[in-house]
């Protein structure tokens, strides 16, 4: 994975116009992994000047937050803020709608200003400039069900992104029950991810999963580590992972090129 730290760049006296902002599910869990390598691939494809910051990197304190720990929140925040003003960032982008969120919305009450991107966004961004060419074969007539991330859609009023992505591959979006602005949480949000689930008759990723099946899809196309972690395992817990992919959009465009 060609993917160069704002250090490596700075130490040879170079600047990154993009700073990609992993994250913490797209550093350390192995699936999320495999996105952000997909996410590279892309960057590399399209020529992208970017760099990550590697170790410099902590979170972005979403989870925190959400879980009512400001002052850890303000902590993690002040951090990233200090490396990204070192590096003199300007632009970043991040697959995470929870880092998405955090760093446009919350950064700025701290003194950290940005122009912040989600990576749907930024990938048709790199198509509508001519940069980035799919070939549209890959998933041609493939039933396709996107599953809105709250951070992205209701925090953010951003829908149109990643549907504009996918009808590009040729496939047939077909929308599940409760969508955009309707959309089903993953069950994963507000710091859930991270601890059991309250009673209940079912898990929320449960129903969520059900609303998903029911557009018959061959694959459900996410733009967020923690949906892709929820609605896998939904997925196999119906025993329906040899018939169904659970695949975020940078890795269906990935694979597309």
């Amino acid at each position: 994975m060609n993917a160069p730290t704002m250090a490596e760049l700075a130490s040879e006296g170079k600047k990154a116009d993009i700073l990609f902002f992993v994250g913490c599910a797209g550093s350390y869990d192995d699936r999320a992994i495999k996105i952000t390598k997909a996410f590279v691939k892309i960057l590399n494809k399209a020529n992208v000047n970017f760099a990550i910051l590697g170790a410099e990197e902590t979170c972005c304190g979403d989870p925190a937050k959400r879980a009512g720990n400001e002052m850890l929140f303000q902590m993690q925040a002040l951090m990233n803020i200090e490396v990204f003003n070192m590096y003199e960032v300007k632009k970043i982008v991040t697959a995470s709608p929870h880092a998405f969120n955090t760093i446009k919305n919350e950064y700025p009450q701290l003194g950290g200003k940005y122009n912040v991107l989600h990576h749907t966004q930024f990938i048709n961004e790199l198509i509508q400039e001519g940069k980035l060419k799919i070939s549209g074969d890959r998933f041609k007539g493939k039933r396709i069900s996107f599953h809105d991330p709250c951070y992205l859609g209701r925090a953010n009023n951003e829908y149109e992104a990643p549907r504009q992505l996918l009808k590009q591959l040729n496939a047939t979006l077909v929308e599940a029950d409760n969508t955009r602005s309707k959309a089903t949480c993953c069950g994963a949000g507000g710091a859930q991810m991270f601890k059991e689930a309250e009673k209940g008759d079912r898990e929320v990723f449960e129903k969520r999963t059900d609303e998903m099946l029911g557009a018959k899809p061959q694959i459900i196309a996410t733009a967020c580590e923690f949906c892709n972690t929820m609605l896998t395992d939904g997925v196999k817990m119906q025993n329906k992972e040899a018939e169904i992919e659970v695949l975020d959009i940078a890795e269906i465009i990935a694979k597309d090129l």
